[in-house]
């Protein structure tokens, strides 16, 4: 790149430095694709690498990229030197490009100390100190602000910067934030709320003009539980509503509310266990207690997996899990037809020997894993036919694998059935939640004999767009029955089936013929 030839030259066409601000004494600093890395990391890590001390001004993302300015010609000297040598997550290496620069717009049109005590008046006017609530829709147009001749026009870094100042000194504790109406087009300036305004919950940005969904990644680090957007264009890129959704709530996993229309709640595996897991002292399981624990994990995860809608699995997977999925591999038929499905995402390393696709096939962050996870097929998987193995215990660590099989639900392979083994390598999340780590799956074809025996209850398939919600009812349904009754998961659904799904009737039947005694007692075994 130029800039490393041009580092000599650079500095001696600034000559010495006069931290006077004016133009020509500024340096551009960029990293590409830098929205992928979170903000505090990334700049502890230049931080870290770099000769001199630094304060950056106006760091902000620009599409993919992050860029702030420097002003000292020694400091930008010292940030190339920092080039490639940060690796990420995946070690890979990220450049860091530094040119000269005029002022920063955040320095040149900084409000004077005048006008940021008059923004502070007309925010406190619009604070509600009882909802922690701030209003600025519209703040441009504000009487009191235009009858002192002050335009805030939040789409100037400096002007949202000053706005983002105010609120942490004043509001700390501010909850919800209405910022519509203020023809916003980007989400530059608003990065920092991050860092200023944590806790808000509640964002307004609707009756804007944002235009892509990748100006909310630039903000993603807030817990936003309710999110308003309509009036965007960026609302009208999207097939349909679900798409929509499913979108916005890849940005904020704990959204509850979008436009003012309740979510589903977000799903996460919670299991009755202490956060911390005893040692095995060389059993199967190493205690009951930890063969109920997976089990349970086990039964949730594959009902949340087989209701039609992955992306319940999200609070699942830690940020930064990790997945991988491989088919045999026979080198008469590279491709079996009967696995084609799956052979694009396949990462079978006695096949693969390409190192960039070995590294693209590893599925990073719970994001790619849930959207892999989507586009496979639908499936159902016989509980019946579980084995598992739990092989490495630790007290922040538990790893264990499931065999079994499952059928293909929907699609030309409809009712073939397949083998699988999946490994688990996950750590404790709170006292009652697993985070996945790990999740490597292994898939292949079984003989038909193996077949005969399995899948005896038949799979719903959805015929309607509202089928999927349906069959995700009579999902929770069988849980809740095995639960109430005792019966193990395959037993309630064969008796919630023979009654129609009629959850009080079948309650009825099951208390007659267990008083009858015409149960077996096969129906309240556990799984293998």
């Amino acid at each position: 790149m130029t800039v490393w030839r041009k580092r000599q030259p650079l500095e001696r066409e600034m000559g010495e430095d006069t931290g006077d601000g004016t133009p020509g004494r500024w340096f551009r600093v960029t990293i590409p694709d830098g929205i992928k890395y979170d903000r505090t990391w990334l700049m502890n890590s230049i931080q870290s690498h770099c000769s001199v001390p630094f304060t950056p001004v106006d760091f902000h993302f620009m599409k993919k990229g992050a860029r702030f300015f420097v002003q000292e010609a020694s400091t930008a000297s010292a940030l190339m030197n920092v080039s490639y040598k940060i690796c990420d997550e995946e070690r890979r290496k990220i450049p860091v490009f530094v040119s000269p620069s005029a002022v920063p717009y955040s320095v040149r049109d900084k409000l004077k100390p005048e006008e940021m005590e008059q923004l502070t008046l007309t925010l406190i006017k619009r604070f509600d100190v009882s909802k922690q609530a701030l209003d600025l829709q519209r703040l441009c147009v504000d009487p009191d602000l235009v009858g002192h001749d002050i335009d805030v026009i939040l789409n100037r870094r400096s002007y949202m910067a000053a706005t983002l100042q105010t609120i942490r000194k004043n509001f700390p504790e501010l909850l919800s934030l209405n910022l519509s109406s203020n023809s916003l087009y980007q989400l530059d300036g608003l990065s920092d709320i991050i860092q200023m305004a944590p806790r808000v919950k509640v964002l307004n940005i609707s009756k804007n003009k944002l235009k892509s969904v990748w100006e909310l990644r630039k903000i993603q680090g807030l817990k936003l539980e309710e999110l308003w957007l309509q009036g965007n264009p960026l609302c009208g890129t999207f097939p349909d509503q679900s798409t929509y959704v499913r979108a916005i709530r890849d940005c904020f996993p704990k959204l509850l509310r979008l436009d003012g229309q309740e979510l589903p709640l977000p799903v996460t595996v919670d299991i009755d266990a202490p956060y911390i897991v005893k040692p095995c002292k060389g059993s199967f399981f190493g205690s009951n207690e930890l063969k109920s624990l997976v089990l349970q994990f086990l039964q949730q995860y594959y009902l949340i997996h087989d209701c039609g809608d992955q992306q319940g699995l999200m609070g699942v997977y830690h940020e930064e899990a990790c997945f991988s999925l491989t088919i045999p591999f026979h080198p008469e038929d590279p491709a079996p037809s009967s696995l084609c499905k799956y052979f694009k995402d396949s990462r079978n390393m006695k096949k693969l020997k390409d190192p960039h696709l070995r590294v693209q096939l590893l599925k990073h962050t719970k994001h790619d894993i849930v959207h892999t996870l989507c586009v496979l097929p639908k499936t159902q998987h016989d509980f019946s036919s579980f084995v598992v193995d739990t092989w490495f215990q630790t007290e922040t660590m538990l790893c264990f694998s499931v065999n079994g099989l499952f059928k293909e639900v929907e699609g030309s392979s409809q009712g073939c059935v397949r083998a699988f083994t999946r490994t688990f390598i996950a750590t404790p999340a709170s006292s009652s939640s697993l985070f996945i780590m790990n999740d490597e799956l292994f898939v292949w074809d079984v003989s038909p004999k193996k077949t005969q025996s399995t899948f005896c209850i038949p799979v719903p398939t959805p015929s309607t767009s509202s089928m999927p919600s349906f069959y995700w009812e009579q999902q929770q349904m069988v849980q809740a029955f095995s639960t109430q009754s005792g019966m193990n998961l395959q037993w309630s659904q064969k008796c919630l089936q023979d009654n129609e799904w009629n959850y009080t009737r079948a309650g009825q039947i099951f208390s007659m013929l267990k008083t009858e005694g015409k149960i077996p007692e096969e129906a309240f075994k556990e799984i293998p």
